[in-house]
């Protein structure tokens, strides 16, 4: 068991590697889908009731869709159409794709929760349109959705590992291919794992760093 562990120290490099390129993925991922999902959660309280269904209907379906399916039809469908991507960006697409549904849902339930007092505030002070949205209600929405986000974040992270079948060198590929050429699946996995949570650890620590300066904000 020790000779395992020192066959993953020898090759810590890879697993560095792997690591680097999922946090990669997955704060790229979380920044697009947090912009792509603002607009459609935008969309999903249009006052236009055709463009409302339509999107929310959308939303819904993809919420029901497994993720590895979605990165599957990327990867393997859509060439079939004359669409073709390389792994890395049939994965991010997918992600992208994916997590956009359910930080869009997140977002409108935020937004619909939203104290109108100072919306309406805003208003009165010559705030309309984008920059209404922009100085009153982005910070709240921030506030408001926040740890869920925070705990999508961590979601997106373990669905960076899916991307391994779409040859993605990502952490949890880097911990299969030194334990396929060595192997060492126990320490391999383990050491793969232990890199997973310090990095939940720390996003867990983000989100009750927000949720306190929440708390100062709502008390000033």
């Amino acid at each position: 068991m020790n000779r395992d562990f020192l066959v993953v120290l020898q090759h810590y490099d890879r697993f560095l590697a792997g690591l680097g390129n999922t946090l990669w993925l997955a704060s790229a991922t979380l920044v697009m889908a947090s912009i792509i999902g603002c607009v459609i959660a935008a969309m999903m309280l249009s006052p236009v009731k055709p463009v409302r269904i339509v999107v929310s209907l959308v939303v819904d379906g993809m919420r029901t869709v497994p993720f590895l399916l979605l990165a599957y039809l990327v990867y393997y469908g859509l060439p079939r159409f004359g669409i073709e991507f390389g792994s890395w960006s049939s994965g991010l697409s997918a992600l992208v794709i994916y997590h956009t549904a359910y930080i869009a849902e997140i977002v409108r339930n935020s937004w619909m929760n939203l104290s109108h007092d100072q919306i309406e505030a805003g208003r009165a002070h010559g705030f309309a349109g984008f920059r209404l949205f922009r100085r009153i209600i982005l910070p709240q929405l921030f506030f408001a959705s926040a740890p869920v986000i925070g705990n999508q974040a961590v979601q997106i992270l373990k669905d960076t590992a899916f991307l391994m079948i779409i040859t993605v060198p990502e952490l949890t590929f880097a911990a299969s291919s030194v334990q396929a050429t060595y192997f060492v699946p126990f320490a391999s996995f383990i050491a793969a794992m232990l890199l997973y949570w310090i990095v939940t650890l720390a996003i867990e620590t983000a989100i009750r760093a927000v949720e306190a300066a929440a708390e100062v904000r709502r008390a000033n």
